[in-house]
């Protein structure tokens, strides 16, 4: 049974009005230093200056339509949280209050900082206390679109971690910031109310036909544990059907962050009759901006894109899956002067690859003639190795593993990341920014990314340069693989 046939959701009904596209800018708060605060670099009991930026956590209601309205954990009094923006080499100190009952962690995801800031507990960063306070002091880097999520375990507690609200983008402005644009609009894609079931395949499989060089010769065929579905589905906080419209002009060029934000599902996204020209993936520009008619995201994952307002109408942009789209991953899209129902129609099979992106005529990487050395990284499922969930495997052993992945500072790495299981998987390294190489069996250069989704049975080349010391954290972005062992940890000897 295919996840889209599992459960088909119908209560939206009807589309009503437009969904929404969150434009505003968000604004750090100020501090409120009201007893110790942990600040890194200064003793706890210390005061320090206000912050630039804080940043609460607590429960928020998400009220997705008029009549449908969840409730959740997010950052001050919403979800997504502020959009923050900051300026590249420019410090920043943020303050983060935590107002529940449990430890939580902050990762600045896409963000080269040290590891106790990073926001992840493998790491070694310190959580922020059930009702107290924690103070992260950084500069900003690299300039481009990065984002901020919790980065604590979920295991079979849907509500915990990236299942909850607790996610936002963060801009990191440029020294050289011109931008050709006239409009811009932030786009998170979200699924809401997880539940666990084992009625599901990944829809990645049906979609994208890549080459499968780690497909094995004899297929585990144990029955699969259960896994996390959903479909309840927005774009930012509103699903299809609420809330205000993205309202543009005839001739406009807009730019849209997107981000997939999921905790749990690959997505992709259509404008009819247009296209977009994707100028950046993970916020690092491009060497070959190109346009498409769908962009693909895995969790994690964001894609820059221009698009040209050249067709007067009101457009759904969406989920190209019909069920998916009419319970709530899409929003209208309204020109001005155009009083008509929103209209869709379904765009060409999805065609995304990578390597489009990436130096024309490129074979090689930028890094050729440079001396590297290689970590196999081999991924297996094994089912039910957790009672009724699945369990992970990296090199044969679920996390941890005992400084099996030993950086050696300056030196250049090649992972070759082999993906033995029937799921596409976001992995993600942190702090540092890696060059896809070879990905779909084709050789690439130029695109400079922190996430990168392997295909069902692919593989997948990356390099990286070891020049963040301190511990980073590698894993699936899906909350629930991440959780039963999907991850390793590098360390610098």
């Amino acid at each position: 049974m295919n996840r889209r046939e599992f459960v088909m959701w119908g209560a939206l009904g009807a589309l009503e009005m437009g969904g929404r596209g969150r434009r505003a800018v968000g604004r750090g708060l100020a501090g409120e230093p009201a007893g110790p605060i942990d600040v890194a670099g200064v003793l706890p009991d210390q005061r320090a200056p206000a912050a630039d930026i804080t940043l609460t956590i607590a429960p928020v209601t998400v009220e997705l339509t008029p009549n449908l309205a969840i409730s959740t954990t997010g950052y001050n009094g919403s979800a997504p949280g502020p959009i923050l923006r900051m300026r590249e080499g420019v410090p920043c100190a943020i303050d983060v209050v935590n107002d529940t009952d449990v430890p939580e962690q902050v990762h600045w995801h896409g963000l080269l900082i040290p590891s106790q800031l990073d926001g992840a507990e493998e790491q070694g960063t310190p959580p922020v206390p059930p009702h107290g306070r924690r103070r992260y002091q950084f500069t900003p880097k690299p300039a481009g679109t990065r984002w901020y999520h919790t980065h604590t375990m979920a295991m079979n507690d849907l509500h915990r971690g990236s299942y909850t609200g607790q996610f936002g983008f963060l801009v990191i402005d440029g020294k050289d910031n011109a931008g050709r644009y006239d409009q811009e609009v932030f786009l998170a894609l979200r699924d809401w109310e997880p539940f666990l079931t084992d009625q599901m395949t990944d829809p990645d499989a049906q979609t994208q036909q890549w080459p499968q060089p780690e497909k094995p010769d004899v297929l585990d065929t144990r029955p699969n544990g259960l896994e996390v579905s959903s479909t309840l589905y927005s774009i930012n906080d509103k699903a299809l059907g609420a809330g205000e419209p993205i309202r543009v002009r005839t001739g406009q060029r807009v730019l849209f962050r997107v981000l997939n934000a999921s905790a749990i599902e690959n997505r992709s996204i259509a404008l009819p009759g247009h296209q977009f020209e994707v100028v950046a993936l993970d916020g690092n520009p491009v060497p070959s901006p190109q346009l498409v008619d769908q962009i693909f995201l895995g969790p994690g994952e964001r894609v820059d894109a221009y698009v040209d307002m050249n067709r007067p109408g009101v457009w759904i942009m969406g989920a190209p899956e019909n069920d998916v789209r009419n319970t709530g991953l899409g929003v209208v899209v309204e020109y001005a002067d155009q009083k008509r129902g929103p209209e869709w129609f379904q765009p060409g099979p999805l065609a995304w690859d990578y390597t489009l992106f990436g130096k024309t005529g490129a074979g090689v990487s930028d890094s050729a003639g440079t001396a590297f050395d290689t970590i196999e990284m081999i991924f297996e499922k094994v089912p039910r190795a957790y009672g009724k969930f699945n369990g992970y495997l990296v090199n044969g052993k679920p996390y941890p593993h005992d400084r099996e992945f030993v950086l050696h500072e300056g030196r250049r790495y090649r992972l070759v990341l082999r993906n033995r299981t029937n799921d596409a998987h976001p992995l993600h390294l942190h702090r540092h920014l890696f060059e896809v190489v070879e990905i779909y069996g084709k050789a690439t250069a130029g695109i400079m990314k922190d996430t990168v989704v392997v295909p069902n049975y692919g593989r997948a080349v990356v390099e990286f340069v070891a020049d963040q010391p301190g511990l980073s954290l590698f894993h699936c972005h899906i909350q629930q693989h991440m959780d039963y062992g999907f991850k390793a940890l590098f360390r610098y000897a």
